[in-house]
C-alpha cells in the first residue's frame, strides 16, 4: 500500500517511521528544519519500546508532489485540515483512503465539505510523542496505537486491509464499531489539555493538587454530559475510567497543545475547549470550566496567530 503522510512531527513522524522499517512504500511531507533533516538523514525515533533509524526517506514539502497514495495518513494540527484539504483532492486516485489522526471530533466533517466523503475514514491516535530536535522523534509514554473505522459505521474490506499494514508494521490498531463514540471518548480526555496550559501543571502535578484535581474531573464531565446530549454511545462510568487511565500517565507527562500554549504558538484550543463552549451553547449544556480555560488561553491564541486587535 502506497502511503502518504502529511505532517512529519511527533505523529506522523512515529508512525511513519514504523511503516518505512516495515518496507512499505512511503512519503512523507514535512517544511522547514525537519525537511532537511528528514533528507540528510532520515528519523531516529527514541521511544520507550526500544529506538529505531530509518534513513533514505522520501520526503517533499509539497502535497501535490505526491503521486496517486492508495493511503493519507493525517498527522497536521487540527486546525491545519481546511488549509490542505484542496491540494489533497489532487492526489488521489477512485480508490484512495484517507485517515485523519486528529485531535477533536471533526477532522472528518472539515474534510468532506471539499473532499468525498466516501474517501474518508474517522480515525484517532493514542501517543505521547513530540520532535525532540530536527529529525529526532521522542515517544515517551503510553504505546502507541491507532484505532479507525467507516463514519457511516459498516465494515468493509479496506478497513482489513488498512489494519493488516499496521500489524505488519507492528502499530497496534483497532477496527472500531463506532468511531463517533470512540473519537468523542478520545475528545473527553484531551480537553484537559487546556487545563494543564491554564494552571501551567504536568499531569503529574495537576492530578496531585485537590482542587486541581476536582477541576479535571468537573472539566471531564462537562464533557461527557455534552457527549450523551448530543447523542453520542459513551458509557456512563467513562469520566471515572479517564481519570484512573490520566493517574497512570509519567508524573512530567503534558500534551502538545499544552507545549504550544506555553511556546506562545497557535493551539489546537479551538478545536478542543472551544469545540466543547460552542457546541456546549448549541445544545444548552453549561461548560463553566471548559469556558475558563477556553477564555483564559483565547487571548493568547489571537496573539500566536497576529489577530489581536488593538
Amino acid at each position: 500500500m502506497k502511503t502518504a503522510i502529511i505532517g512529519s512531527g511527533g505523529v506522523g513522524g512515529y508512525f511513519g517511521a514504523k511503516l518505512v522499517r516495515a518496507g512499505f512504500d512511503v512519503t512523507f511531507v514535512a517544511r522547514g528544519e525537519q525537511l532537511k533533516a528528514m533528507l540528510d538523514k532520515g528519523l531516529t525515533v527514541k521511544s520507550i519500546l526500544g529506538d529505531f533509524k530509518v534513513d533514505k526517506l522520501k520526503v517533499t514539502e509539497k502535497i501535490t508532489e505526491i503521486e496517486s497514495p492508495d493511503l493519507v495518513i493525517l498527522g497536521v494540527k487540527a486546525w491545519q485540515i481546511k488549509e490542505i484539504r484542496d491540494d489533497l483532492n489532487r492526489i488521489l486516485h477512485p480508490d484512495s483512503i484517507i485517515l485523519p489522526l486528529q485531535n477533536g471530533v471533526l477532522a472528518a466533517e472539515e474534510l468532506s465539505e471539499k473532499i468525498d466523503r466516501k474517501k474518508i475514514l474517522g480515525g484517532l491516535c493514542r501517543i505521547f510523542c513530540n520532535v525532540e530536535s530536527p529529525g529526532v522523534i521522542n515517544h515517551s509514554a503510553v504505546t502507541p496505537a491507532i484505532v479507525f473505522g467507516e463514519t457511516d459505521k459498516s465494515k468493509t474490506e479496506r478497513l482489513n486491509k488498512i489494519f493488516n499494514v499496521l500489524k505488519t508494521a507492528e502499530i497496534a490498531s483497532k477496527i472500531s464499531d463506532d468511531i463517533e463514540a470512540d473519537l468523542w471518548k478520545k475528545f473527553i480526555s484531551i480537553c484537559t489539555s487546556g487545563l494543564l496550559a491554564v494552571t501551567g501543571t504536568t499531569y503529574g502535578e495537576l492530578r496531585s493538587v485537590k482542587e486541581n484535581r476536582k477541576m479535571m474531573i468537573d472539566l471531564l464531565t462537562e464533557v461527557y454530559q455534552l457527549s450523551r446530549k448530543i447523542g453520542v454511545n459513551v458509557e456512563s462510568d467513562f469520566v471515572e475510567r479517564s481519570v484512573s487511565f490520566i493517574d497512570t500517565y509519567p508524573y512530567e507527562t503534558t500534551s502538545s497543545l499544552t507545549r504550544d500554549v506555553w511556546e506562545k504558538k497557535p493551539s489546537e484550543i479551538e478545536y478542543q475547549n472551544g469545540t466543547v463552549v460552542r457546541l456546549g451553547e448549541k445544545y444548552g449544556v453549561d461548560t463553566p470550566v471548559n469556558r475558563f480555560v477556553y477564555y483564559s488561553i483565547l487571548p493568547g491564541e489571537l496573539k500566536a496567530r497576529g489577530m489581536l486587535i488593538r
